[in-house]
């Protein structure tokens, strides 16, 4: 599994960048896809996620109106559009799959991460 953010940048509040992670080594089209973000010293914050078909999406509550996750199929690439940028939006962030492993009871999880795209929003 392979997944290569990009699109980062510093930026002033108020504007916006848009996200890319280049997914590959996997089942790309039947996985649900997650961005996380994280500031050095707390803990990680799920963004945004999308279903494998693209037809449902969760927001965090502070990105609500001002994020948009979205994915191509064809292209093994999910998206995360942002605008209206505020400083509170500086981090890290990670493009996120969840691979599972064994069946029934035994069913487990096994997150894979890219190695993340800064994100800086400052005047």
């Amino acid at each position: 599994v392979q997944l290569v953010e990009s699109g980062g940048g510093l930026v002033q509040p108020g504007g916006s960048l848009r996200l890319s992670c280049a997914a590959s080594g996997f089942a790309f089209s039947r996985n649900t896809m997650n961005w996380y973000r994280q500031v050095l010293g707390k803990e990680r914050e799920l963004v945004a996620n999308i279903t494998a078909s693209g037809d449902s999406s969760y927001y965090e509550d502070s990105v609500k109106g001002r994020f948009t996750i979205s994915r191509d199929n064809s292209e093994n690439t999910v998206y995360l559009q942002m605008n209206d940028l505020r400083p509170e939006d500086t981090a890290v962030y990670l493009c996120n799959v969840r691979r599972y492993r064994g069946e029934g009871k035994n069913l487990y999880g096994v997150d894979f991460w890219g190695q993340g795209t800064q994100v800086r929003v400052s005047s």
